[in-house]
């Protein structure tokens, strides 16, 4: 069953876990988004510099340049001149320093794993506000 949307999100999702990849781009598809896949913080800067994006989903660990290390180098790039891209950090550990470590950092919004359709939902349009 397809959940209603407004307006189709383009979104970029940075997780080096193929499954979770799978699980997400089906959740995204149910919601009527689309997206690419990248396995790295990295990749997900060099991605955000050829294409704009509504919004970034980044694991928080991750090879070559994990998420905090991402969001921090995609932050300080916002400072000099590059748009603005929503991230909700995506954290195999649901603890209250680590939600706090990351909107500090910059981040918009804070999923935990293992990942439900209905909160990737509701923070998908509460950060975009669609």
């Amino acid at each position: 069953m397809r959940e209603p949307t407004t307006i189709p999100l383009n979104i970029l999702v940075a997780d080096d876990d193929p499954l979770i990849q799978q699980v997400l781009m089906m959740m995204m598809r149910r919601l009527g988004h689309g997206g690419l896949l990248v396995p790295d913080g990295q990749q997900a800067l060099r991605a955000l510099e050829q294409q704009r994006f509504d919004l970034l989903l980044l694991d928080a660990s991750m090879p070559v340049m994990d998420g905090r290390e991402t969001l921090l180098a995609l932050r300080n790039a916002e400072r000099n001149g590059r748009p603005r891209t929503p991230v909700i950090m995506i954290t195999g550990h649901d603890l209250p320093e680590d939600r706090a470590r990351y909107l500090e950092a910059g981040a918009d919004g804070y999923l935990s794993k293992p990942l439900d359709a209905r909160l990737l939902a509701q923070e998908l349009q509460r950060v975009t506000q669609r």
